[in-house]
């Protein structure tokens, strides 16, 4: 990627980032108070990131691979855009606006375009359909171990129903392919339409090897696909090791199974606000509500929001300081 557009990404983090911080919905006295609670917990968390970050670089390896040899490129580089893109897709609205496209310029001079938008594509999709197998396999962890309400049975019912249907999407993407079918929706937006008739049009040929690409991995490379799967989804039951070093900092009640229904919970709500640059509101409001539905404390629902909103930042920062340091000329 040359010089130009990796400034262009970089702008738009920095930017966001101080709208961030001058937007922080506590004061600076609060905040410094919460960080000198964490302690020593703060550290382990931010450690934490750096073997979540591993597992999905791993992921992402293992379906480079799958088409063929990547020598050129070293995992530690790899590793490197993987934050970055995690950092991009963190200050843009709409998520996954921002990371995937930065990551695919980056891969694109070690694979070629095809292989690299095919794999960057691969992952996001592995990476968003752990999320609904960790949101499914929430939902029965729940009814298993937890009493449960006519309420609460309602919101698990429509939970189940929404990764059902998704997840259903995602499969016959997988056999199909999804980069024709993202360029089909955009020739209904009213904004894109255009711009997507004309590039459909003119990269036809490259968007088909991109979706049998995808599909090849699906139909002939099995292990391969669920080797990725699974990684992704051990990420997401790592991630929830993140609330539990931050609730112990304010009790030692809460189990692991509670914090992997918090974290859940959390990012599903989060998730659904995903127009919002870090989801902004949508994490603190989701932390709330998943500690008081398992008859916690508000007070620690608000308090894990914080500590992750300050991990997230401090991440996002280290990603955009990456992106400017070991480029190959």
């Amino acid at each position: 990627m040359s010089s130009r557009f990796r400034n262009i990404f970089l702008f738009f983090g920095i930017a966001a980032v101080v709208v961030m911080l001058l937007t922080f919905d506590v004061s600076y006295e609060e905040l410094w108070s919460n960080l000198r609670r964490a302690g020593g917990y703060l550290p382990l968390v931010l450690l934490l990131w750096l073997v979540i970050y591993f597992i999905n670089t791993l992921s992402w390896y293992i379906i480079l691979r799958s088409g063929g040899p990547v020598r050129p490129l070293p995992f530690l580089r790899l590793y490197k855009y993987t934050v970055t893109g995690f950092a991009l897709n963190y200050v843009t609205p709409v998520g996954l606006m921002g990371g995937e496209p930065y990551r695919i310029m980056e891969l694109t001079p070690y694979v070629g375009v095809e292989r690299a938008t095919s794999s960057v594509i691969l992952y996001v999709m592995m990476h968003i359909f752990s999320h609904f197998l960790f949101w499914l396999s929430s939902v029965v962890l729940y009814l298993l171990f937890y009493p449960l309400t006519w309420e609460m049975g309602i919101v698990l019912g429509f939970i189940a129903l929404f990764c059902l249907v998704v997840g259903t999407l995602f499969v016959k993407g997988y056999r199909h392919g999804m980069a024709v079918a993202c360029v089909r929706i955009g020739t209904k937006l009213p904004f894109l339409k255009r711009w997507a008739i004309r590039f459909s049009e003119k990269q036809k040929e490259k968007l088909e090897n991109i979706d049998k690409q995808i599909a090849l991995l699906h139909q002939q490379r099995r292990s391969t696909f669920y080797t990725s799967l699974l990684l992704e989804y051990l990420a997401r039951v790592v991630g929830a090791l993140e609330v539990w070093l931050i609730l112990n900092v304010l009790t030692t009640d809460v189990s692991f199974m509670n914090c992997i229904l918090i974290y859940a919970f959390s990012s599903l709500l989060a998730n659904l606000l995903f127009f919002m640059p870090m989801q902004l509101g949508g994490r603190e409001g989701g932390f709330a509500l998943a500690v008081g539905g398992l008859s916690l404390s508000g007070a620690y629902g608000v308090y894990t929001a914080l500590i992750t909103r300050v991990r997230e930042l401090v991440w996002i920062m280290i990603g955009l300081v990456l992106m400017k340091i070991g480029n190959r000329k």
